[in-house]
């Protein structure tokens, strides 16, 4: 039977070990050479990234307004993002890629994939 200290240290051993498996399954998730851009103020940040082919990159809307990730070219295109949400798209060919907010035209930004 356990007592109260020993109960204590168990729970706390199983948060570590909880905390430690979440972190690594994202870090498994993750590929090389994948990135993230965040949409705050009205900007995306960075604006301009370089990835390899095959990498995954995931916008994340930090603002309280809704945003869209959309290309010029019709490659890919979020829905709206409200604060909070994300987006992922995973890039296959090589090429530079402009997009911008449809909600917000003057939010634009690049992904060039090599």
């Amino acid at each position: 039977m356990l007592n109260r200290t020993n109960r204590a240290r168990a729970a706390l051993t199983l948060a570590a070990c909880t905390t430690l498996a979440l972190a690594t399954a994202d870090a498994a998730l993750a590929g090389p050479g994948d990135a993230s851009v965040t949409i705050k103020n009205f900007n995306f940040q960075p604006m301009a990234i370089t990835v390899p082919v095959g990498a995954t990159v995931t916008w994340k809307n930090l603002d309280e307004e809704p945003h869209t990730v959309t290309s010029t070219d019709g490659a890919f295109r979020s829905q709206a993002l409200d604060g909070g949400d994300s987006f992922r798209f995973k890039f296959a060919k090589p090429g530079v890629y402009k997009y911008l907010c449809t909600v917000h035209p003057r939010m634009v930004a690049s992904v060039t994939v090599k």
